[in-house]
């Protein structure tokens, strides 16, 4: 009979979450994170296999909770969406700005190092921008309906459009763009998109 574990399975999650995205997946080690979980490596390997299902796991929750945190701050009703999606622009650039460490989004970092070998990280990638996109594009079709963004505009282009500079924003971030610029290219990504007629 298997001994019951004896951690947080969510704490040693996060732990090793926070050292893959400061380091990158290839510089961390197994070592790394057995020491700062304060585990041993038999006990990491026994519980999430080895270090590749490690960060798997990772970031596919990762993925999830920045899919979960956008619906949330993008769903609600048609009277309201342009301000959603204005503060949701916003608030990537503010959080982007507030970044110091200049991380960057463990989505953009993670698929970057590793999607052109691993199949998994790159489909689950891929189901993530497709997500936000999607998001994105009924946030933009409530503001159509409601009669702030032009209705015969393409919603799933603008989608694109918007999820573009959303992850220009964190890219330029990273390079060390301040945030009077990252504010700037927000409130112009807002600007272009199409108005209705008079």
């Amino acid at each position: 009979m298997a001994r019951p574990r004896k951690f947080d399975e969510q704490q040693v999650l996060d732990t090793a979450r926070e050292q893959f995205w400061a380091g990158g997946y290839a510089a961390t080690r197994m070592e790394d994170i057995a020491a700062a979980t304060g585990l041993g490596k038999g006990s990491l390997y026994g519980a999430f296999g080895g270090k590749q299902d490690l960060f798997h796991r990772v970031f596919d929750d990762y993925c999830n909770a920045i899919v979960d945190a956008t619906a949330q701050q993008l769903r609600g009703d048609d009277e309201n969406a342009y301000g959603r999606l204005s503060a949701h622009i916003h608030a990537v650039a503010a959080a982007t700005a507030a970044d110091t460490a200049q991380r960057g989004c463990l989505l953009a970092k993670g698929t970057a190092e590793l999607a052109e070998h691993d199949k998994t990280v790159a489909e689950r990638a891929h189901t993530a921008v497709e997500a936000l996109r999607t998001l994105l594009e009924h946030d933009i079709t409530a503001c159509q309906r409601n009669g702030d963004l032009d209705a015969d505009a393409d919603p799933g282009q603008l989608a694109a459009l918007v999820l573009a500079v959303l992850r220009g924003i964190e890219a330029l971030g990273k390079a060390g763009a301040d945030e009077e610029t990252l504010t700037d290219i927000a409130r112009t990504a807002l600007a272009v998109l199409p108005r209705p007629a008079n």
